[in-house]
């Protein structure tokens, strides 16, 4: 009776902690972490530091801060988050790598679908094909003829294994059926340098790290992976892959915003509270936009349906790298 008594007590006091923090949550004295599992600079890393600064108001003004912790296809900044204290100080931004994280990595240490909440969905990025500023092909046709008269010699950037620039182009080899070297970069600011400076041919990339190069004609542009064409001024008059010739050609990287499984259930609501908050402030609109990435303003936004939408990624994903037979380790 004794031991009974006790375990009550003991459950009621941890019980009511967890009522007062999340009460008090997010105290004005501590941090909150955005952990971005890429490197800085690039695409991911700059949706989260503009997510950041859009939660800070409706979260009270407390510091929202981003770490990057890259390596392992993004494994290893996810499993950091998966590790930390489920208070809702230690936040995940990922992207299209949660759907193919559990069969990218090999002996991964965490279960994307059950060792995490799933708060929202934040945005969708379409990705562009583009070009070393000297490659002789001006727009899509040429470029086709450029790899039918180049097989075997073309370098083919990308930010590292699992990363989107990575998928994207594993479905463009296999859509123009041409094998290419792949010649992965620890992160897309050095695989943008090299393209630029022409040590590799050609690279898909997210337009929140393209718009910018492909505006100051820096890297030449030839289409778009969406099924229609962007509005992004600099990006309208891209064709799409699929008009191009390439049908069914479709990529678009999402970004999604996460927490430790356990995190209480008043903390998960304020945080996608304060995510949905930030959805719709038009200087965080207006900032995804100018990178040609469209702000989620549909249901995903919601935490079961964010969790639904990585499933179907999963499901999707998988064939597709177990053909390839790439992983990252």
């Amino acid at each position: 009776m004794k031991t009974l008594l006790k375990s009550i007590v003991s459950a009621a006091v941890v019980a009511a902690a967890f009522g007062a923090q999340a009460a008090d949550f997010p105290a004005k004295d501590k941090v909150i972490t955005i952990i971005v599992p890429f490197a800085a600079g690039g695409p991911t890393d700059r949706v989260a530091r503009d997510l950041a600064e859009a939660m800070r108001k409706p979260l009270g003004g407390v510091s929202v801060v981003v770490d990057n912790a890259a390596g392992a296809g993004g494994s290893i900044g996810a499993n950091k988050v998966a590790k930390a204290n489920a208070d809702g100080y230690t936040l995940l931004v990922h992207h299209i790598g949660m759907g193919t994280m559990p069969t990218l990595v090999r002996n991964i240490p965490f279960k994307v679908e059950s060792d995490f909440e799933y708060l929202g969905m934040i945005n969708d990025v379409p990705m562009t094909l583009i070009g070393r500023p000297t490659l002789p092909a001006n727009n899509f046709k040429e470029l086709q003829g450029w790899i039918a008269q180049n097989k075997g010699k073309i370098n083919l950037g990308n930010a590292g294994v699992g990363s989107a620039s990575h998928l994207c182009g594993l479905l463009f080899q296999n859509a123009v059926k041409t094998d290419m070297t792949p010649v992965p970069y620890k992160g897309t600011g050095p695989a943008m340098t090299d393209l630029i400076g022409g040590q590799i041919d050609i690279m898909c990339d997210q337009t929140t790290n393209t718009t910018s190069q492909i505006e100051a004609k820096k890297v030449k542009a030839y289409a778009v992976t969406t099924p229609k064409r962007l509005t992004t001024p600099a990006l309208k008059d891209l064709p799409t892959l699929q008009e191009s010739g390439l049908k069914g050609f479709e990529v678009t990287i999402w970004h999604g915003l996460y927490a430790p499984k356990g995190t209480p259930a008043d903390v998960q609501k304020k945080l996608n509270d304060a995510l949905k908050a930030a959805l719709k402030d038009p200087d965080f609109i207006k900032k995804q936009e100018g990178l040609g990435a469209v702000v989620v303003a549909d249901k995903r936004s919601d935490p079961a349906e964010h969790k639904k939408f990585v499933a179907a990624e999963i499901a999707k994903w998988s064939p597709i790298i177990k053909a390839a037979g790439v992983y990252a380790d």
